[in-house]
């Protein structure tokens, strides 16, 4: 475990930090519609906005999963393992469950953004599809290896493997330029103060 714990603090924190200053220069009434602009100049297309939703999902869901499982282990806050009798249920499980009620939605072409479906349904199906990606790439590692390997240095695999996913899906996206003209947007606000 080591450094791990001090490197997930500090990614989470820098996170935080960008989104609280992203969040204050949007507390201006004008803030919220220009955003909101922006949002739908960059996701014209539901394809576009799919991937855009399924990849912060994914990325965050990551992070929680492994910000939660370092308390866990170093038995900080109220989290614990969840066990039905004496079988630990890893958390590769409710990503698996997930994905697959996902799949189930998509195959009834519930939330498959094409035209004719919900767009609120659209962008929830984006959504838990990227959470459960980052649940069950989490765990690759234990479903590559059939061991519990995340706290030894064959664990790092499901890393390394949840990163070039999440890679995958934020170039897919396209969402770099957005997140780059909604900061640009938030700093001219902050300016005008």
């Amino acid at each position: 475990m080591g450094s791990g714990w001090f490197w997930t603090a500090l990614l989470v924190v820098a996170i935080a930090a960008a989104v609280l200053a992203v969040l204050i220069g949007h507390v201006s009434l004008r803030a919220p519609a220009a955003a909101l602009r922006l949002y739908r100049r960059h996701f014209p297309e539901p394809r576009h906005e799919r991937l855009f939703l399924a990849s912060v999902s994914f990325f965050v869901t990551f992070l929680l999963a492994r910000g939660i499982a370092h308390a866990i282990a170093l038995r900080v806050g109220p989290f614990a393992n969840v066990r039905i009798g004496a079988v630990h249920i890893h958390h590769l499980v409710w990503g698996i469950l997930l994905l697959l009620g996902v799949g189930l939605c998509w195959l009834a072409q519930i939330g498959g953004g094409t035209s004719g479906t919900s767009p609120v349904a659209s962008r929830v199906t984006a959504v838990l599809y990227g959470a459960g990606a980052a649940l069950t790439l989490d765990e690759f590692a234990l479903w590559l290896l059939l061991q519990d390997v995340y706290w030894t240095p064959q664990g790092r695999l499901s890393v390394h493997v949840a990163l070039l996913f999440g890679s995958l899906l934020a170039v897919l996206t396209g969402g770099g330029r957005f997140f780059h003209a909604i900061v640009r947007e938030s700093l001219l606000l902050l300016g005008r103060r």
